[in-house]
C-alpha cells in the first residue's frame, strides 16, 4: 500500500493566503498602496520570486491591481457588491436616516462584541482613537472631530471581530463618505450642548473598556439613537425652509396685477 507523500504548500501559496487573510480582516483596505516589491520582500523575509509569484495569483482574482506607474494597489473591486449603483438611490436625507437606523442596531451589536472580543491591540487602538477625538472636540476642530468619530467606530467594528460587520461599514463608509461626513460635521454644529456627542462616545468607550458588552450595547444604542433623531430634526427643519423659500419665489413667477378670470359662455 502506497502512503501519500506530505508536501509542503508553495511559498508563493503560503504568501498569497497571507495576503487574502490580510484584505477578508480588513486590513488592507480597497485602494491602499503596497510597498515596493523590494521593501514587501525583505518586511515578510521572503525571495522576491516567491512574493512576485504570490502579487501575479491575487492580481488574477481580482483583489490586487497594477496602477499605471507599476506600483500594486489593493483592487477598488474588492468588496464591490456592497458598492452596487443602488447606493447612487441613498443620496437623500430620508435615506442617510434610514442608514442611520440601521447603523443604531448594528453599531450596538458591534459595541457588545468588542467589549467581550477585543485582543489588547483592539483597546489599544480604540484608546487611541478616543484621545483623538477628545483632542479635536477640546480644539472645536470640527473637520476633525468627523474624521476622528468616523475612525472610533470603525476601530470598535474591527473589534468585535465579525468579518462581515467591519466590511459592511466600510462599505458604507466609502460609498456615503461625503453623506457620513456631512452628517457628523451637522450633528455636532446643531447639538446645543456639544460635550454631550463626546459623552456619548466615551460611554460606549468605557463599555468596552469596562468588557461589559451590555454596557456598551446600550451605550451604542442610546448614542445612534440620539443623532437619528438630531438628523430628522435637521430634515424637517429643511423642509421647512425650503417651502419658506418656495413662497417667497412666487412672487417672481406670479404678475400680482392681473388675475385669469373665466370666460364667459
Amino acid at each position: 500500500m502506497n502512503v501519500p507523500s506530505i508536501k509542503p504548500s508553495k511559498l508563493s501559496d503560503a504568501i498569497a493566503d497571507h495576503f487574502r487573510q490580510l484584505i477578508l480582516e480588513g486590513a488592507l483596505l480597497p485602494g491602499e498602496r503596497l510597498l515596493s516589491e523590494r521593501d514587501l520582500s525583505a518586511k515578510l523575509d521572503v525571495s522576491r520570486p516567491s512574493l512576485r509569484d504570490a502579487l501575479n495569483k491575487l492580481q488574477a482574482e481580482g483583489l490586487l491591481s497594477t496602477g499605471s506607474n507599476g506600483a500594486t494597489f489593493v483592487s477598488e473591486g474588492v468588496g464591490h457588491s456592497l458598492r452596487d449603483p443602488l447606493v447612487d438611490l441613498l443620496e437623500t436625507p430620508q435615506a442617510r436616516i434610514d442608514v442611520m437606523e440601521m447603523r443604531s442596531v448594528i453599531e450596538a451589536a458591534a459595541a457588545a462584541l468588542a467589549a467581550t472580543r477585543a485582543s489588547d491591540i483592539d483597546r489599544e487602538i480604540i484608546c487611541r482613537r478616543m484621545e483623538e477625538m477628545t483632542a479635536a472636540h477640546e480644539r472645536q476642530d470640527v473637520d476633525e472631530i468627523a474624521r476622528t468619530d468616523a475612525e472610533f467606530h470603525l476601530a470598535i467594528y474591527a473589534a468585535s471581530h465579525n468579518i462581515m460587520m467591519l466590511h459592511l461599514m466600510h462599505s458604507l463608509e466609502t460609498v456615503l463618505r461625503s453623506n457620513v461626513y456631512l452628517n457628523r460635521k451637522n450633528l455636532y454644529e446643531q447639538r446645543t450642548e456639544r460635550d454631550s456627542q463626546l459623552q456619548e462616545h466615551r460611554a460606549i468607550f468605557e463599555g468596552i473598556m469596562a468588557r461589559d458588552p451590555d454596557r456598551a450595547r446600550e451605550a451604542a444604542h442610546i448614542h445612534m439613537t440620539t443623532a437619528q433623531r438630531t438628523q430628522q430634526e435637521l430634515h424637517e427643519a429643511e423642509m421647512r425652509l425650503q417651502a419658506s423659500i418656495r413662497r417667497l419665489e412666487r412672487g417672481a413667477l406670479v404678475d400680482s396685477r392681473k388675475r385669469r378670470t373665466r370666460e364667459r359662455a
